[in-house]
């Protein structure tokens, strides 16, 4: 249990929450895709099928994006300046099962951003074969708490970005990007 759970035990508190972040290097490579995250399968996550709940795949990829934050320089000190970044959209893909204690590796692609919004896609992979689990496609929007709305990101973090942007667009767009949901019907049909 770490400090935050003591002081607020009735929230969530991902696993990177009073960790700080990483001073930002400029001249640090930036792989693709970022590699930030990794977990085994809690108990807790686990349904009455035998394997990770549907709601847990997301609670992961949040966390991943949490890592990603702090990666970019979003902290604790950030979020206290009364800004931060809200998911507004997921798109999740779940593909295999995963059961408890195995070990989760995440990947973290940064698709695109503007003043105000980012775009990212993370891989769920299975951490000790590769196999791919899980995919998300999110779409955050920076905010001011104080004032309910978006605001546009500070030129640092837009600075950042356009470094991790130049890296990750090198990469092909994964195919489930953009996918609309839906069910496919045979015309003919």
């Amino acid at each position: 249990m770490n400090a935050a759970d003591d002081r607020q035990p009735d929230r969530v508190v991902t696993p990177y929450e009073g960790t700080g972040h990483r001073a930002w290097d400029d001249e640090r490579e930036i792989p693709v895709p970022l590699r930030l995250h990794r977990t085994p399968v809690r108990p807790q996550w686990v349904d009455y099928n035998g394997h990770m709940s549907e709601s847990c795949y997301l609670l992961v990829f949040g966390d991943n994006s949490d890592a990603f934050f702090r990666y970019l320089g979003i902290g604790e000190e950030y979020r206290a300046g009364g800004r931060s970044l809200y998911t507004v959209e997921s798109h999740l893909h779940n593909k295999r099962e995963a059961a408890e204690g195995e070990p989760l590796e995440l990947g973290l692609r940064l698709l695109d951003f503007d003043a105000k919004r980012i775009h990212l896609f993370h891989e769920m992979r299975h951490g000790a074969d590769g196999t791919l689990l899980a995919t998300a496609e999110q779409m955050l929007v920076h905010v001011d708490a104080a004032q309910g709305r978006s605001c546009p990101l500070p030129e640092e973090l837009q600075r950042r970005l356009r470094a991790i942007l130049a890296a990750h667009s090198r990469a092909p767009v994964p195919d489930v990007v953009g996918r609309p949901m839906g069910i496919r019907r045979d015309r003919n049909t």
